[in-house]
């Protein structure tokens, strides 16, 4: 429920980036966008020993023997003897590829907001699902002065500037290691936003080097939290703690693109209605000593809309400022579960550490030792059958969202409660992964 909440609320304050890659091609064409090798099995087919060359580089049993971007500079050399531009050929090709199947929940998504694409791809689909309010930006051609509320930059180039486009393993060795334009400005679109990464696989090597540096500053802001991985395919719990671990990515998996719309656009609504009034309050409650309220506290979305607002007006959760404010949130919201007849604040604080030890990692902040407090309180008082005098709700809640948390803070928290908790359904929890 918290992820796709920060995505609406991304969207909502128009500090949401979505980084696409073949697959989203792929869903949005009714899955006629070829894939980057079966793009290169066509451009073979130009070549009179197109045939002998494509299995060479491209063999039905085994793994192929060069990757992807050297096999096309082998096919680049071939089309060069015969005078030929492999770039040319496979903008031409992709130029062919038309939007197919129902697509009209994307493009209502995308009316009357404000973000930015980030795509490898070289087609124009992202530009006709969003209309004529965005910016096409490509290496090779003029970068527009005037606003538009979105803009879409194909950071390895267009159909529309087929010579700058990256294709070959010589492309991709300028791209990565040149200071361009583009490659400035993708760091920052990913350090300001919220990015939502679809049509990639987890083991994407594009996906990789662009992401390679962002692994310092994701383990030290809260940006490297902001990004999350929508997986069509189930992914595994170790897959995931090491997208975690490594780059602060969150995956979501089991979800389609067009799935993936249709959630977010159902949690607008609520992210729409919040957005002004949360970012305000954050400000005066971290510069001016604001207090929320009890009333607003006792709600549950309360926390998510204050953790979505955090990066909206441009603050790091790891801040001192901010992690005192959550931790002195987090004991108020403690407190009201020794109030009498209070079985939905048990459930709303499970659901808050959960998300809480989605996104920081609490060892060695100040908050440490209270968190794990509340963790223990939480956990000690909740229980998996229906029990009169504990909360079952909060126990399904743990029960659920245990994987999804940090894997450090996994191991920080089972090694609290295995030293301080001998409640048997705690101990099936931490234990559970």
């Amino acid at each position: 429920m918290s992820a796709y909440f920060e995505i609406a609320y991304a969207a909502a304050s128009g500090r949401l980036c979505f980084f696409t890659g073949t697959g989203f091609s792929k869903a949005v064409t009714d899955n006629a966008a070829p894939s980057w090798q079966s793009l290169l099995e066509t451009m073979c087919t130009h070549l009179s020993n197109g045939a002998a060359i494509s299995s060479a580089l491209f063999p039905a049993t085994g793994n192929n023997p060069l990757p992807l971007e050297e096999a096309a500079q082998v096919i680049d050399i071939e089309f060069q003897q015969i005078g030929l531009s492999l770039h040319e050929s496979i903008a031409k090709h992709i130029s062919g590829v038309v939007l197919s199947g129902d697509n009209s929940l994307i493009s209502r998504f995308f009316e009357g907001k404000s973000f930015d694409v980030v795509t490898t791809n070289y087609d124009k689909l992202m530009e006709q699902l969003i209309g004529s309010n965005c910016h096409s930006i490509a290496p090779g051609l003029p970068i527009p002065r005037a606003h538009a509320p979105v803009s879409v930059y194909h950071v390895h180039g267009s159909v529309d500037s087929p010579r700058k486009m990256v294709v070959t393993s010589d492309d991709y060795f300028k791209f990565l290691n040149g200071d361009s334009y583009f490659s400035r400005k993708l760091s920052t679109i990913l350090y300001e936003n919220t990015v939502v990464i679809l049509g990639y696989s987890l083991g994407d090597t594009n996906l990789k080097s662009i992401l390679s540096d962002y692994k310092g500053f994701s383990r030290s802001n809260f940006v490297g939290a902001s990004i999350f991985i929508v997986s069509r395919s189930l992914v595994s719990q170790h897959i995931k703690d090491y997208y975690s671990h490594s780059l602060g990515i969150r995956v979501i998996d089991n979800t389609s693109v067009h799935q993936f719309f249709n959630t977010v656009t159902g949690w607008m609504a609520d992210a729409e209605k919040c957005v002004t009034a949360s970012r305000e309050n954050i400000r005066k409650a971290i510069h001016n000593g604001y207090v929320y309220t009890d009333h607003y506290l006792r709600v549950q979305s309360s926390f998510f809309e204050i953790i979505a607002a955090i990066p909206a007006v441009g603050m790091s959760i790891t801040s001192d400022k901010v992690v005192e404010l959550i931790g002195s949130i987090v004991k108020r919201k403690s407190s009201f579960t020794l109030e009498y007849n209070a079985w939905d604040q048990y459930t709303h604080l499970a659901r808050w550490l959960i998300h809480l030890c989605c996104i920081l990692e609490l060892r060695g902040t100040p908050i440490e030792s209270a968190i794990l407090e509340a963790v223990h309180r939480s956990m000690s008082t909740m229980i998996s059958s229906n029990t009169r005098g504990y909360s079952w709700h909060a126990y399904n809640a743990w029960a659920s969202g245990w994987s999804n948390i940090a894997p450090a803070n996994r191991a920080l928290i089972r090694s609290h409660i295995e030293r301080n908790c001998h409640w048997p359904d705690a101990l099936t929890v931490v234990r559970s992964v």
